[in-house]
């Protein structure tokens, strides 16, 4: 165990879930891959309301945050530090209007996402996890 703090950003991501069960992804190109919406909380915003106000503006969605499902820390490439929640999300909507961040979106069965559509193993298990109600140990 290191002595030395992590200086990171800090993200959350929302693992939503429609009426149907299916699962929201959105399409950025220019990382051309599928993702989880969400993004940064502000240093003054509480957390459930920034994933909240993050998932309207990138989806135009209210959505209620449920319990957090996966936790993660890691450094760039460019050793910057990054630490992100994942929380299990729902929403009796499923009429999406994207940002201009995104190019595509589409709902899809959890476990095609995890099996066809996600490309890293953190997202993977996130999805997992929430189609499960799996919470993060505390």
């Amino acid at each position: 165990m290191s002595d030395e703090h992590l200086q990171a950003t800090i993200s959350q991501k929302a693992a939503l879930f429609g009426p149907d069960g299916d699962l929201l992804l959105l399409s950025r190109a220019a990382t051309a891959g599928w993702e989880l919406p969400g993004g940064r909380i502000g240093t003054t915003e509480d957390v459930v309301p920034g994933l909240r106000r993050e998932v309207r503006e990138e989806t135009g969605l209210d959505v209620a945050v449920e319990e957090p499902v996966y936790t993660d820390a890691w450094s760039t490439e460019d050793g910057e530090g990054r630490y992100a929640v994942v929380y299990r999300c729902s929403t009796d909507d499923c009429a999406v209007s994207p940002s201009d961040e995104h190019d595509d979106w589409r709902w899809v069965a959890p476990d095609v996402a995890v099996e066809d559509v996600l490309s890293t193993p953190r997202l993977r298990t996130a999805v997992e996890r929430a189609a499960e109600r799996r919470a993060v140990v505390r």
